[in-house]
């Protein structure tokens, strides 16, 4: 566990920071976690797509780490208006976004998080959810959605947490995004009453149980993204049906530092 106490948190402001940003994905989901695919410049050790160029990044700084290898936290932002600039969302490849469009709200897909593994286990996810917060709420965001990914890309070694969330925690008919077609993995792979929920949870990444907590729901259907080497679910959550608590954590340090 690493303190804290002298990082910075900010969106990311040059080249560098950006560049740091896409070695830390390398090093997570490439070097950690056994991804690749197009995204992939294993000679500059790189992870980075098209995308990049118009969404935010949010990056968590150790001020002690040399430079090009500070960022040690990072979370890829994008917005509607950014979106449509760029004329696609990353899970449009993944997953049929009509109903999050047709909800005409204001929109932001997160991506790429990651922590560098000396900085896990401390305050470092909770500083970037907490500046995340504020981006919300600076941005009037009303949908965060994303997806979230199981490492592996064997469905029924993952069916017990895929079918707790299709049973649990699908998202409202109005906002229920699928998996495309052609990809479409049902989650449903273990009827209801047989569901074991210690087995359940005991195999849901952390990231996951911390949207549930925050009132998130999930898409329906999983998408196996063979390279990354993952199972993805898409995850959102309806900021007007985040808790009271957590509405008014987010709120009273905005207005603080407005």
């Amino acid at each position: 566990m690493t303190d804290t106490a002298s990082f910075e948190i900010r969106l990311a402001e040059t080249a560098c920071d950006l560049e740091a940003s896409q070695r830390l994905r390398y090093r997570v989901f490439v070097e950690e976690l056994g991804g690749g695919g197009a995204t992939v410049d294993h000679a500059a050790r790189i992870e980075r797509d098209s995308l990049d160029a118009v969404c935010d990044h949010l990056v968590l700084i150790d001020p002690a780490r040399a430079s090009g290898d500070h960022v040690v936290g990072a979370y890829r932002l994008l917005r509607s208006d950014q979106a449509a600039r760029a004329g696609r969302f990353y899970c449009d490849s993944e997953y049929d976004l009509g109903p999050l469009r047709r909800s005409n709200r204001k929109l932001l897909e997160l991506g790429r998080s990651c922590v560098h593994p000396d900085y896990r286990g401390g305050a470092a996810m909770l500083l970037m959810w907490n500046a995340l917060g504020d981006y919300v709420l600076a941005h009037d965001v009303e949908i965060l959605f994303g997806v979230a990914s199981f490492h592996g890309t064997d469905a029924t070694a993952l069916a017990q947490p895929l079918a707790w969330l299709h049973h649990h925690h699908l998202a409202p008919e109005a906002l229920r995004v699928r998996a495309l077609r052609e990809a479409f993995q049902p989650m449903d792979l273990v009827a209801e009453d047989a569901l074991d929920r210690r087995a359940a949870m005991a195999d849901m990444p952390n990231l996951i149980k911390a949207y549930l907590r925050l009132g998130g729901f999930v898409g329906e259907g999983a998408f196996i993204d063979h390279a990354f080497n993952t199972t993805d679910v898409l995850l959102l959550m309806d900021t007007e049906a985040m808790s009271a608590r957590h509405r008014a954590f987010y709120t009273r340090r905005f207005e603080e530092r407005a």
